[in-house]
């Protein structure tokens, strides 16, 4: 038989750019190629007749073409990105609202399956989802009342801004209780930009941002419902209703988070406090006119929490068993965000937020009582061309705090105004180069004006092969609200004031490498990342003694670096997905020149997912992270552990039953270190640098109707 050659070019559907490194099999035989740097692929030796030909490429559709041969015409292939998985990510953190691939800043997102799979191991909170992402630590600053901060990059939580929608409302007094009443139901996708990100957003993004994207109505109703039950005694019940109608839509999310006290040591306090949480989060959504449209909503949250001795709590105290930490807290927010496109170029948003919380802290012989006025306003403009865009706005914020004075020390009020003007710009140069150049200025009422440049550049060497590189300046407002100062209920911490206290300053720059191919005939697919960081702050704010048995907070001389690296490892093969990441990180602090490691860092984390899926039917996963040696405050080193996990979810095609096998091992601080000094009564809590919950099982049901 007469044997031929078939030629082909090998394109992406929507860009119609080439596919350098895509394959063509015979489908039947062994003969195949793989398409040149211009996606061409030629097949020789093929028999006449009909014959099946195969196309792949790693994250498209695999397409199969019956041809006639002799076939004397070149082939075009167009290929589609594949699944639900692989549709487009439009990011707005960087403002822009590009797809992801498009965007010179490195932005790390959660979304879709890993969001809700990540949803499924803490349904009442997000510190799982974050502290399950390489370079990202979830910081207990609580042993009793388990209050918690993120730390990015080994830097304490003050210096990561967390939005929602693109509104700080977790900031301050809220930081240490920001992660954990916020449930994750009604959550569309998770930003996260790590390192130097003050330009975008004003000051305290020094370490990064992380932004939750609320779920937005579409004109098909989406009502779910989760339920949730842990073997600590914890119950969680939580509801998103959304839809869009002709001129209006509406979402809807409430929830109702609990759990008794829990303690699975013998060293008689909560690792778990007992806690009883509302939310209820209504949103309004109009749209005037095809290029005109306003959004409206209101956050309410309400929680008592009590954490302490376990025989206290139970209602057994007596003169031994009677310590306890209590936070009853209490917020009131609103957003509102308006969007004008006056053509397909140009357009105007105006939003703004007011956040109110209400705060009591109290333990035996003392109570910290406060309330915090925020608010946040923003008008933007923006103008597209083919292969740029500007970005330009002004924005003013504030930052108002009261406290009740239940004892001698001053009060520890504040008012902080910050009136700030941005313009960015993104150029994409040609097909393998783009950047964006921002550039910043605020002017902080009693603390100055500051100038924040900022600039990242993407760039495309292959379709397999990309690069990105960024870097900028950043600034921190001083405030009593510390990891240091919470451990302590801000007991007996001095007053800041801009007579003794400036602003915290930054630089950092991150560069990464990315990769993707497939392997054994596209059978396998491989993708690795590997990032470089480095930040340095100037100044630090620090808390240290002062007479009469007081703290003071002090911008020391001297500073605190971090610097290290991030891999990140994917491979797919079939039903299976295996992520592995490895984060390297060396924080030091130099106080008055004297160096050493900054607490409660690990070195070295491993983090290994291995997912087993079944599309629309079962979800099977096994974590396993790793957890280096961390320098503690007192002087004394913590102990090396592993946390493991199991995770399982059958799906039919309204609801779903899930169970998760948190931390199997039951790797727990106080199975192998203390958490405390003194005695019982008037206990004097360590470092929380490994979990104290220990094993959980946690299952249930989660409805789409």
């Amino acid at each position: 038989m007469a044997q031929h050659t078939l030629t082909a070019i090998i394109k992406d559907a929507e860009t119609k750019e080439p596919l350098a490194g895509a394959s063509a099999l015979l489908a039947g035989t062994g003969k195949g190629a793989v398409a040149d740097e211009h996606g061409i692929v030629s097949i020789t030796g093929i028999p006449a007749g009909k014959q099946a030909v195969v196309f792949r490429f790693v994250g498209y559709a695999e397409k199969t073409d019956t041809l006639t041969f002799p076939f004397n015409d070149t082939l075009v292939v167009l290929l589609e990105h594949e699944g639900e998985e692989m549709e487009e990510i439009v990011i707005s953190s960087t403002r822009s609202n590009r797809s992801i691939d498009d965007i010179p800043t490195r932005v790390e997102f959660i979304a879709g399956e890993e969001l809700e799979e990540k949803g499924n191991m803490k349904p009442g909170d997000i510190r799982m989802m974050l502290n399950e992402s390489t370079g990202i630590q979830t910081q207990q600053v609580s042993a009793t009342s388990a209050n918690s901060s993120i730390r990015i990059q080994g830097l304490d939580g003050r210096y990561t801004q967390i939005l929602k929608d693109g509104f700080p409302l977790y900031a301050g007094f809220s930081g240490g209780l920001g992660l954990l009443q916020t449930p994750p139901l009604d959550l569309k996708q998770v930003e996260v930009i790590k390192g130097s990100a003050s330009t975008l957003y004003g000051g305290g993004a020094i370490a990064g941002l992380v932004n939750l994207i609320s779920r937005t109505p579409t004109g098909e109703r989406d009502l779910r419902f989760l339920v949730n039950g842990t073997s600590a005694g914890g119950l969680d019940l939580s509801g998103f209703y959304g839809q869009r109608f002709k001129k209006a839509g509406l979402t809807v999310f409430a929830s109702r988070n609990s759990n008794r006290a829990y303690d699975p040591s013998n060293t008689g306090f909560t690792a778990i406090p007992k806690f009883e949480r509302y939310v209820i989060n209504p949103k309004l959504f109009l749209y005037f006119t095809e290029k005109s449209k306003l959004n409206f909503g209101v956050n309410y949250i309400t929680e008592d929490r009590t954490g302490g001795d376990i025989e206290y709590i139970k209602g057994r105290g007596d003169d031994t068993h009677s310590y306890f930490e209590q936070n009853n807290t209490r917020r009131f927010s609103t957003q509102l965000a308006f969007d004008q496109a006056f053509n397909e170029n140009s357009s105007l948003s105006v939003k703004n937020s007011v956040n109110v919380f209400n705060r009591k802290i109290s333990i035996p012989g003392y109570v910290f009582d406060g309330k915090q006025l925020s608010s946040y306003t923003e008008a933007a403009y923006s103008h597209r061309r083919e292969n740029m865009e500007w970005i330009a706005g002004l924005n003013v914020y504030t930052d108002n705090f009261k406290e009740k004075q239940t004892d001698t020390i001053p009060k520890r009020d504040y008012d902080q105004n910050t009136i700030g003007a941005f313009v960015q710009n993104t150029w994409k140069a040609n097909e393998w180069l783009q950047l964006e150049t921002g550039l910043r200025g605020d002017y902080i009422v009693d603390y100055g004006f500051v100038v924040l440049p900022r600039l990242s550049a993407l760039f495309k060497f292959s379709p397999k092969v990309s690069s990105r590189l960024g870097g900028g300046l950043g600034y921190k407002t001083p405030t009593i609200f510390t990891e240091e100062t919470e451990r302590i209920q801000y007991r007996s911490v001095l007053p800041i004031s801009p007579d003794d206290n400036e602003l915290e300053r930054s630089y950092g720059v991150n560069f990464d490498v990315n990769y993707q191919t497939g392997l054994f005939d596209d059978k396998v697919s491989f993708s690795i990342n590997q990032m470089f960081f480095y930040t340095r702050i100037s100044d630090p704010l620090l808390m240290n003694t002062a007479p009469g048995n007081l703290y003071r907070l002090e911008n020391v001389d001297g500073y605190i670096s971090t610097k290290g690296w991030e891999t990140n490892l994917k491979l797919g093969y079939g039903d299976f997905k295996l992520f592995v990441g490895y984060t390297f990180t060396d924080a030091q602090l130099d106080e008055n020149g004297i160096k050493r490691e900054n607490p409660l860092t690990a070195r070295h984390r491993l983090n290994n997912v291995l997912m087993y899926e079944i599309e629309e039917k079962w979800k099977i996963g096994l974590e396993a992270y790793y957890y280096s040696k961390q320098q503690l405050s007192d002087g004394t080193t913590g102990k090396p552990y592993w946390i493991c996990g199991f995770m399982a979810e059958k799906l039919w095609e309204r609801f779903s039953l899930f169970i998760n096998f948190e931390n199997f091992l039951d790797a727990r601080q106080t199975r192998f270190d203390t958490i405390y000094t003194g005695t019982v009564t008037n206990p004097v809590f360590r470092d929380i640098y490994a979990p104290l919950d220990g094993f959980v099982v946690n299952g249930g049901l989660k409805l789409k109707l």
